[in-house]
């Protein structure tokens, strides 16, 4: 799945909603510009809007990602997966991309759950957290990862896990310059 087809996946539920884009943003408390920039197919912020926006329209985080339906289980062979996203690590960036989402379960129907095996670069500057309803589940790859939840600092080594409450204010980057490799798995509740 390409951004684009994301955006218009955005843009079909919203649609079906007969919701405006302003009233998605009121609703979801995501900024116009960052709704306007996602259904133009530019970067993808981070996933608190998208939880957010998934809430206000009463639908599964997951159904974003989704190509088609899938009765039985899904299979992914090696990590490699066709619905590769790009993500910005911060909510109201729209222009750079540090997350790569690999999407495990895109295609389950009336999954709880959205496995992903993300690719993470450095970012530079002040890590701006953020917060949704559901949890996740961090399982280290490659590298290593910094965790910043509420007033604690986790590094997070391969081979290691950190699972926490979203709700809690947190931000995930590769810790130095190195990339890191993650396995995630979200809960968000709809």
């Amino acid at each position: 799945m390409t951004n684009e087809d994301f955006a218009q996946k955005i843009k079909d539920i919203r649609a079906r909603q007969d919701m405006s884009i302003e009233e998605l943003s009121e609703k979801s408390g995501v900024k116009l510009e960052v709704l306007q920039a996602m259904e133009d197919g530019e970067v993808i912020p981070s996933l608190t809007p998208l939880t957010k926006m998934a809430r206000a329209l009463g639908v599964r985080l997951g159904t974003f990602l989704d190509d088609t339906p899938q009765l039985g289980p899904v299979v992914t062979r090696g990590g490699k997966t066709e619905n590769t996203l790009f993500f910005s690590g911060r909510e109201d960036v729209t222009n750079a991309t540090n997350l790569e989402f690999h999407s495990l379960g895109a295609g389950k129907i009336d999954r709880n759950i959205d496995p992903f095996i993300i690719d993470i670069d450095y970012e530079e500057g002040e890590k701006e957290l953020s917060s949704h309803e559901g949890e996740e589940f961090i399982y280290v790859l490659e590298g290593e990862i910094e965790v910043i939840y509420g007033k604690d600092t986790f590094t997070i080594s391969q081979g290691d896990t950190i699972f926490y409450d979203s709700v809690v204010p947190h931000h995930l980057h590769a810790s130095g310059e190195d990339k890191a490799k993650i396995l995630a798995v979200l809960y968000t509740p709809y």
